[in-house]
């Protein structure tokens, strides 16, 4: 189908309620939570929640899973559909890629940064990372995105599509064609459907190969857990609200595990002060007075990137017996 960059936005709808989901999937007190069932970010998500301790398992051919000892159940969606399932309140929880999420709310007419924005954003996830990019073929890429402003347009982003040459447009006085494609956006310069195309680009390698390169760039975008705005309709302002909380800090405790590791040292008297100024930790390094005289364990959370320094300078400052420990999780 094929919309008008200068259509009108649809009006905002009442959203908050309770779900929609069949009864055999919705449960009272049991948090629905919509993840990707595949694509470029479902194994990543997958590796997070098993990270998180979110136990299940998910049944053959079927698209929802009870998590063990937690009311949660998974519903395994496409990425595409899960701000929208979690806008209208089918789902209360999901995780799917800011740009999904910029579109679908573009879509609806509503801004993620109004006081009327349906969907509360909890934290980024750090995976998924990309650009949504207008692109032309290499040959127009010096041209500026004005330029294009008028011409044919082939996405799968009519939404972000629309916005951004909206503002060109006020400039111009024309209006962009932009044509709706749900795969192979790439191949449509190629086939004379476009004379470009907004598209995420990850490594650029499925670009250049079509001859194509970036114009300009219109969102960073990364995999996003977001609910529904609590409401009594909802029931995310009871139990269910905690549940939410506890998933968030789950997460939380995950991530924040992946990005430190424990490095303990032994040291003697006279080189404790340098090696506590070295270790870093979270609020101060951890020591305990060993059986030995005189020595004692320092031991610290240290950050991932920074691990290797930190352990060379302990050893430079006379500590013995350093280590470095992997966090499997944290409550912090």
């Amino acid at each position: 189908m094929a919309a008008s960059a200068g259509e009108e936005d649809l009006e905002p709808r009442e959203w908050t309620r309770a779900s929609s989901m069949p009864g055999d999937v919705a449960e009272d007190d049991v948090v629905l939570f919509g993840v990707p069932k595949k694509g470029r970010i479902h194994e990543e998500v997958m590796k997070l929640l098993k990270g998180a301790g979110f136990e299940y398992k998910r049944p053959d051919r079927l698209d929802v899973a009870m998590c063990k000892n937690l009311p949660i159940k998974l519903v395994f969606l496409p990425a595409a559909d899960i701000p929208s399932y979690v806008m209208e309140g089918s789902v209360h929880v999901g995780i799917s890629g800011s740009d999904m999420l910029e579109e679908t709310l573009a879509d609806a007419g509503v801004s993620r940064d109004s006081e009327s924005a349906p969907i509360k954003v909890l934290r980024p996830l750090g995976i998924g990372k990309c650009k949504l990019c207008l692109q032309a073929p290499k040959e127009h890429c010096d041209r500026p995105p004005k330029d294009f402003v008028g011409k044919r347009i082939v996405t799968s982003f009519p939404a972000l599509s629309k916005r951004f040459f909206d503002q060109l447009e006020n400039k111009e006085g024309k209006t962009t064609s932009i044509k709706v494609v749900s795969g192979s956006v790439e191949a449509a310069c190629g086939l004379g459907l476009a004379e470009a195309i907004v598209d995420l680009v990850e490594t650029g390698t499925t670009m250049k190969a079509a001859g194509l390169d970036i114009v300009a760039d219109i969102l960073e975008t990364e995999a996003l857990l977001f609910q529904q705005v609590p409401s009594a309709a909802n029931g995310l302002l009871g139990t269910m609200g905690e549940t939410v909380s506890l998933i968030l800090q789950r997460i939380n405790g995950f991530m924040t595990a992946q990005s430190y590791v424990m490095v303990v040292c032994n040291c003697a008297d006279e080189q404790l002060s340098e090696v506590c100024k070295i270790m870093p930790s979270k609020k101060s390094p951890t020591i305990t007075d060993l059986k030995e005289p005189g020595w004692h364990s320092v031991s610290g959370l240290v950050p991932v990137k920074g691990a290797q320094q930190v352990m060379d300078q302990l050893v430079k400052a006379g500590a013995e017996d350093v280590l470095s420990f992997n966090l499997s999780n944290t409550r912090m």
